[in-house]
């Protein structure tokens, strides 16, 4: 028989009791450092920093941290490493924060289970990088598995907004046509992305002097990688004018404004980089775009289809 007494406080009843500004806040610095830390990801490639740790879970042979041998790259590498609990804290602190309305925002929960899941298995990933000395094909997966998780804290936004602001939803559903050409934004994102992991496990930047490239022809999967782009453009550059010219989708004039600047910026800097002998600031700008694109093609279809949960 408990003795609780109807007034008895629990720790829960201090919990937020619906979706307010804390919780979209945390919404907010979930997305911030799940982009962040594929940024501080390219800089260890790009410093040469990718084995500054040559085991895993230790960074070295018997030590959880970097020893004096292991220099400046040590360090680096270690220092991603340890902005892994960065991301477990806002997690856990966005999970703890919805605990309360967990029954009643289940979509809410999903995604919050799945960003702190993914959280370890990143680690994991990370882990096997490191003992397959960069193989570039787990290098890609490490970066792809990040951009998913990009794409569902940008979702958990969108549902955090609307619901702070007392939306039950994010309104109705585009017309057919920005539905089409919302799933074409999305796939030739997602194909554009895989694609350049695939260019960047041919290029220079292996993250180790030493570590395994893709023998494919730069030249051909650079050609490769630029087919969806050019689709991703076109049918970017439609929806827009399709949203402009009518009120009837005026909702996607901002997302879709916010997905073309992207576009641009991405194009001029990835051209760019490759007739400039991909120097590594373009190099490390262009991963943040491609978490941009992501982010931004996410938005576009979840707004445009409704196919989300809410």
């Amino acid at each position: 028989m408990s003795t609780d007494s109807p007034t008895t406080n629990h720790w829960t009843d201090r919990l937020p009791a619906a979706v307010g500004k804390t919780v979209h806040r945390l919404a907010i610095a979930s997305l911030i450092s799940q982009i962040g830390i594929i940024v501080t990801g390219g800089a260890v490639r790009l410093t040469k920093s990718g084995l500054g740790c040559s085991q895993w879970p230790n960074c070295v042979p018997g030590s959880m941290t970097p020893v004096p041998e292991q220099g400046v790259h040590g360090l680096i590498e270690f220092g991603n490493r340890t902005l892994t609990f960065v991301l477990v804290v806002i997690a856990v602190a966005f999970l703890v924060s919805i605990w309360r309305i967990r029954a009643t925002h289940r979509t809410l929960f999903g995604l919050s289970i799945a960003l702190l899941a993914g959280i370890p298995a990143q680690a994991v990933i990370g882990g096997i990088t490191v003992l397959t000395r960069l193989n570039p094909w787990v290098v890609s997966l490490h970066f792809i598995v990040s951009a998913a998780m990009v794409m569902a804290a940008t979702l958990l936004v969108n549902r955090t907004g609307a619901l702070r602001r007392g939306e039950t939803s994010l309104g109705r559903p585009a017309g057919t046509t920005q539905k089409f050409l919302a799933w074409t934004i999305l796939a030739t994102s997602a194909l554009a992305i895989v694609l350049g992991t695939i260019v960047t496990g041919t290029g220079p930047h292996a993250g180790d002097a030493d570590s395994p490239r893709h023998l494919f022809d730069p030249y051909f999967v650079t050609r490769l990688h630029v087919v969806p782009v050019y689709l991703l453009v076109a049918a970017t550059l439609i929806a827009l004018f399709l949203a402009m010219r009518t009120g009837e989708d005026k909702a996607l004039r901002t997302p879709l404004v916010l997905m073309a600047t992207v576009v641009l910026l991405q194009g001029v800097i990835g051209y760019t980089q490759h007739f400039t002998g991909l120097p590594i600031l373009l190099v490390l700008f262009h991963m943040l775009g491609a978490s941009l694109l992501a982010a931004a093609a996410i938005n576009v279809w979840d707004r445009a289809t409704r196919k989300f949960p809410f």
